[in-house]
This record gives structure tokens, C-alpha cells and sequence, in this order.
């Protein structure tokens, strides 16, 4: 009985086999399956038919503008739309055509001056084209008008370019005078890596609330059914500290792993592939580094989140007192949340550097720089030293204060009372 391998097993046993366990990961996991499924649902919703639109095009009033417009179109592999003929604007023939389901609408220039590009109308049934529809005849109608004003004073090819909007690339300034590749790399690091530490920062968040609220509890509520002072008698107070952490350690890394098994396969689903093509979303792109380092944050920031909330659960005797002795811990873990959420856009910021040395900020700061930004290695290291020492440290006292508080009943210790206990045991 007085080992601490026995302490986790039977707490990781005794937490996964719970109705609340199984309900959070399946409801959780449910959540990841519905949101990575949002860009496809956004898709087949917003007009994302297979089919593309038939649009009658009218030329009775502006020919040349038809013809042109038409003629861009057939030069398009994907336009995503077909262009139906209309020598006459007959109104009466075009509705009969948009009920009868031959053209879902109809586009007709209005009369203008010369040198005057017209005002193009659409008519259908609907209120709007669509997202998809509007974006592909607004490039078309940008080509037509560029040529239109032009007057053949421009190749197809110069109107092609005039009609291209501008890219601007990004590109990281570097003092290294050698090595023109490493000085001009540019700052795009990939669209998956983004995502994988945006999930890493939610991952880290909701398992440390997660766990740390179970430790915490479980604390308490043996200390409330004096089932404590039994359990004291067969097992040291430090190997039931470090024992239902590591249990509780490994319950956080079954849930990692139930969903990143949920999201492999969605990922895998033929139908989300050219979705995620869409989101410019590669498999390639995902940097090693960014899995092991974020891992080793996680888990180092774990740790030292866990042994303070069995500390507090420690000095808590009744399970309605725990809210409010939990709430500091808790204030923390949020603003390391918001800090790493809100400086996504600019991980290489003076905030962010700094935050890299604070212990209870660094594991989420660290994840954003090392996966969006480039921080030295020298930095990475210091960040991990300082993260250690910062473990060790608030785990011997947390050592101390749950081998004191345990038997500590009644009122919640002052200060000066838990530093007198503490006094007496030495760790």
C-alpha cells in the first residue's frame, strides 16, 4: 500500500470508470468533430452545389460588354458559373426562363455614356448571388471593365496583370551579413502550425481546469469524510500527493490522445481533404519542433499547476469552500490563456519575451513563439531552466503544505498558522 504506483492506478481507475469523465471527453470530442466539420457545412450551405450557376446574359443594349464578358468566361477552367445567351432583354421570356429552371438569373449592363463603364443588374429569385457566385463574377466584370476602358490600348495578358490584386509576401529582416536564405526566410511558418498551437493553447487550458479541479476535489472531499485519516495510515502524504498528480497526468494524456484520434480521423474523411486544401492547410507543413516543444511546455506546465491545486485542496475542508480557495490558481491559468491567445499575431513581442520567464505564463508563451515565431535557442533554454527550478521549488512547498494541511480541520489556516505547522514536518 505505501507505494505511489498504487496511489495511480487507483486514481487514474477510479476517475476514467466516472459517468462525468466519459460524458466531458465524448461531448468534447463530439465539440472538435462539429467544429472541424464547420468549413465543410459553410460550404455545401453557402452555394457550395456542384453544379455551377447557369446566368443569362443579356446583350441587347451593350453587345461589346456581353461578347467581352463571355468571352473571359470561356477562357476561365473553373469559373464556376455558364453564361446562357439572351439576344433581347424581354423581361417576360427571362422570367419564364428563371421559373422553368433553365438560368437561375440573368445579368444585364444598363445603358451609359461613352467612356463610362454601365451598371451591371442581376435578377433572380434570391436576395443575394451568393459568396462564391459574387467573387467570380466580380473578377470577370473587373476584367471586362479594364478592357472596356482600355479601348485595345492593352494586351490580354497586361489586362490579366491590371486586374490581378497586388501580394505582398512577408519577409523577416535578418543583421547576418552570410547566408542570404537564412536572413531573408520568410515569416510564414505554415497555416497548420497556427492551428496546432491555438489547439495546444485550448488543450492546455481546459486539461489543467480539468485536472487540476479533480485534484484539488478529491483533496478535499477526503478530508471532508475523515476518510484522510485512514488513508494517512497506509500511505505517506507526499506519495498521495505525487500519486494522484500523475494519475491525474495520465488522464489528461488518454484525452490528448482520444482527440487527436478524433481529429486524425477527420482529417482522413475524402470530403474534408480539398476543404482544408481550401484553408491552405498541409500536412507538410507541420514543424517537429513544434510537437516535442509544445509537449514538453504542456507538460512541465501541468506539473506545476497540479502540485498548487493540491496544495489549496489540502487546506480546504468542506468541497463549498474549494470555488473560492482554487480562484488565484485559476486567475492565472487565465491570463495565460489570453496572453498567448492575444498575441498570436505578434509572438515576438516585448510581452511575449518577458512572459517566456514567468513560470505560470511561460509554457503557453513559449508554445505561440516556438510555433509562430522563432525565438533563439538560448532563449528556449533559459525559458525551460527557469520553468524547472520553478516546478521544483513550488513542488517542495506544496510538499510542505499538504503534508501540514491534510489534518488541518475546521477554519482554513491563516498564514501564519500553516507557516508555524510547516515548521514542524520537514520535507
Amino acid at each position: 500500500m505505501n507505494k505511489m504506483g498504487t496511489v495511480v492506478g487507483f486514481t487514474f481507475m477510479n476517475k476514467v470508470r466516472t459517468k462525468s469523465f466519459l460524458i466531458t471527453t465524448l461531448v468534447l470530442a463530439l465539440l472538435v468533430t462539429i467544429g472541424m466539420h464547420v468549413p465543410y457545412f459553410i460550404d455545401k450551405f453557402t452555394g457550395g452545389d456542384d453544379q455551377p450557376s447557369k446566368i443569362g446574359l443579356v446583350y441587347e443594349g451593350q453587345p461589346e460588354l456581353a461578347k467581352s464578358l463571355e468571352a473571359y468566361t470561356e477562357k476561365q477552367q473553373a469559373a464556376g458559373y455558364t453564361l446562357v445567351p439572351y439576344e433581347q432583354a424581354d423581361k417576360a421570356v427571362l422570367q419564364a426562363a428563371i421559373d422553368a429552371g433553365d438560368i437561375d438569373g440573368y445579368l444585364q449592363f444598363a445603358e451609359a455614356d461613352s467612356g463610362v463603364f454601365p451598371t451591371v443588374t442581376y435578377t433572380s429569385k434570391k436576395d443575394s448571388l451568393g459568396m462564391g457566385l459574387q467573387t467570380a463574377l466580380q473578377a470577370a466584370l473587373q476584367n471586362v471593365k479594364a478592357e472596356y476602358l482600355t479601348k485595345g490600348m492593352l494586351t490580354d495578358e497586361q489586362i490579366a496583370a491590371l486586374s490581378a490584386p497586388v501580394q505582398i509576401d512577408a519577409v523577416k529582416a535578418s543583421v547576418e551579413s552570410s547566408g542570404s536564405e537564412a536572413g531573408n526566410k520568410t515569416a510564414e511558418t505554415g497555416a497548420i502550425n497556427y492551428v496546432i498551437v491555438y489547439v495546444l493553447i485550448i488543450l492546455f487550458f481546459m486539461t489543467i481546469m480539468m485536472t487540476g479541479n479533480m485534484i484539488a476535489a478529491e483533496v478535499t472531499a477526503e478530508k471532508s469524510s475523515r476518510i484522510m485519516e485512514i488513508l494517512i495510515t497506509s500511505v505517506s502524504p507526499l506519495a498521495q500527493m505525487f500519486g494522484k498528480i500523475l494519475g491525474m497526468f495520465l488522464i489528461g494524456l488518454l484525452q490528448i490522445a482520444i482527440f487527436a484520434g478524433v481529429i486524425a480521423v477527420n482529417i482522413s474523411l475524402p470530403y474534408n481533404q480539398p476543404v482544408l486544401a481550401d484553408f491552405n492547410l498541409q500536412l507538410s507543413d507541420i514543424r517537429v519542433e513544434v510537437l516535442v516543444l509544445g509537449l514538453v511546455f504542456y507538460v512541465l506546465g501541468y506539473f506545476l499547476y497540479a502540485t498548487l491545486f493540491a496544495a489549496i485542496g489540502s487546506l480546504v475542508s468542506r468541497t463549498e469552500e474549494l470555488g473560492q480557495a482554487i480562484m488565484p490558481i485559476t486567475m492565472l491559468s487565465l491570463a495565460a490563456f489570453y496572453i498567448g491567445i492575444f498575441s498570436l499575431s505578434a509572438p515576438n513581442s516585448v510581452l511575449m519575451k518577458v512572459s517566456s520567464y514567468i513560470p505560470f505564463v511561460s509554457p503557453v508563451s513559449m508554445i505561440v513563439r516556438v510555433g509562430i515565431g522563432e525565438p533563439p535557442v538560448w532563449e528556449i533554454a533559459a525559458s525551460l531552466v527557469v520553468l524547472t527550478i520553478a516546478i521544483f521549488l513550488f513542488g517542495w512547498l506544496s510538499a510542505k503544505i499538504y503534508r501540514t494541511g491534510v489534518l488541518l480541520y475546521g477554519k482554513r489556516p491563516s498564514f501564519k498558522e500553516l507557516r508555524k505547522a510547516m515548521k514542524a514536518y520537514k520535507i
